[in-house]
């Protein structure tokens, strides 16, 4: 899984100092701030950082909207599972308990508590799938705040080349929803370091701990991004590497074959 096979995340501290510069963009504002997150992992990590950071950041007035059904069952996974978490988190909720000290916090299931936050438009912290704003409920939010000067976006994540996200990214004037063309008047920001995916430097030292290094398969990330970490897991470990083609099966019995 190479997605960040070329290149390092941003360590915690200056992930935080990222996020807060954003946060102090957008919370004078009158508009809505969108984040397109995935379901799973990225949405309880988001909504982990507004819990445990949002008086600091001034914006403990806004309302919070997690609009996943599928994050929401996710994060009562998460919730019922504290035995689980890591001394930091579990700090967190032992003192603030299941709520996270967020009553600013709406977990809306259904479609039309989802239609109805699109009145809002103004002091609303939207997340919504999918991650690349492919599909998902995040499209309709989309919808009615892009073309709004006062709205944000903010992108948590790395978004596939040809997606709506990455469009956003790479600064689209407009972009097209059910065939019907928004502009963008959204400020949009990304931010580094949310990411659930191992970095270059967690794939390297992970494969380098397999005694023989058996054969690499890159499976998942752009060509270019997978030609480095080939390289490097040859060049500096030793390793046999191959690219996995799309349509072209891969015996993984006979491993001397992928040698």
């Amino acid at each position: 899984e190479s997605t960040y096979g070329n290149r390092l995340h941003r360590d915690w501290s200056e992930t935080f100092a990222e996020v807060s510069e954003v946060v102090e963009k957008v919370k004078h504002g009158k508009g809505n701030v969108l984040i397109p997150a995935f379901a799973v992992g990225r949405s309880q990590m988001i909504m982990y950082m507004l819990a445990k950071y949002q008086k600091q950041w001034g914006i403990d007035h806004w309302q919070i909207f997690l609009d996943s059904p599928m994050a929401i069952k996710a994060t009562q996974v998460y919730l019922d599972h504290a035995d689980l978490y890591d001394d930091d988190a579990a700090a967190f909720w032992r003192e603030h308990g299941p709520d996270l000290s967020m009553k600013n916090l709406s977990f809306t299931s259904s479609s039309e508590e989802s239609m109805r936050i699109n009145k809002i438009k103004s002091g609303a912290i939207i997340i919504a799938g999918s991650g690349m704003c492919t599909g998902g409920r995040i499209k309709h939010h989309l919808k009615h705040n892009l073309w709004r000067k006062e709205s944000h976006v903010i992108i948590p994540g790395y978004q596939s080349y040809g997606t709506l996200g990455r469009k956003l990214v790479e600064g689209a004037k407009t972009v097209k929803l059910w065939r019907e063309k928004i502009k963008v008047a959204a400020t949009i920001h990304t931010v580094g370091g949310l990411s659930a995916h191992a970095d270059q430097k967690g794939i390297m030292d992970w494969y380098a701990n397999f005694e023989g290094r058996p054969p690499a398969l890159m499976v998942h990330g752009e060509a270019d991004v997978m030609k480095v970490l080939r390289k490097r897991i040859r060049n500096e470990l030793g390793g046999s590497a191959r690219i996995a083609r799309a349509g072209r099966p891969i015996d993984l019995i006979d491993l001397d074959a992928l040698r």
